[in-house]
């Protein structure tokens, strides 16, 4: 009976080890393409149902005070975006003078710059007992800003990095568009 409850506590636990197991056994089922569709149920159906079953479960007075919560949302912000990078950075330091290779450091190095998916992280806070009032703007700023991040970093690096003066070609594109 002990072990039942202890299962029945752990559900979302179970379920992933259950579902990696099921992975293993049977890979075809998850690929691109596959009976499952990943590339539609996990990136928009799931999500999807993560904030809306969250979203059901909170009152709307937890959601707005959490909105106003600056200093936890500065916190964790920096945390994910400075603090844990510059961990990730110094401990690849350390590993450089090792042996191991130099690729699985730059996966490393990519993996520890990047924060966690929403779906883990909403679904994780709740399990664990933290803020989920909290967590789902969190969620929602990480969300609107991993779409425009890249996209201006990359754009930057493209400006800085070429020889064409983008400058004189927005301004000239500017002048074209307004006479």
């Amino acid at each position: 009976m002990r072990l039942l409850e202890r299962l029945r506590k752990e559900w979302f636990m179970v379920g992933i080890v259950l579902a990696i197991a099921g992975a293993k056994l049977e890979p075809s089922i998850g690929v691109n393409g596959g009976p499952l569709k990943p590339e539609i149920t996990v990136s928009y159906i799931a999500v999807a149902t993560i904030f809306f079953n969250s979203g059901l479960s909170l009152k709307t007075e937890e959601l707005t005070s959490a909105l106003v919560h600056i200093r936890l949302h500065l916190f964790i912000q920096i945390f994910t975006l400075a603090f844990f990078p510059a961990a990730i950075w110094l401990f690849l330091q350390l590993l450089s003078i090792t042996p191991i290779n130099e690729w699985l450091l730059k996966g490393l190095q990519t993996v520890g710059c990047m924060p966690p998916p929403v779906s883990s992280a909403v679904i994780l806070t709740k399990a664990v007992g933290g803020n989920e009032s909290g967590s789902i703007p969190l969620e929602g700023i990480k969300m609107v800003k991993s779409t425009i991040y890249p996209v201006t970093t990359w754009l930057l690096f493209i400006i800085f990095k070429s020889k064409i003066n983008f400058l004189y070609l927005m301004t000239w594109k500017m002048h074209y568009i307004l006479s």
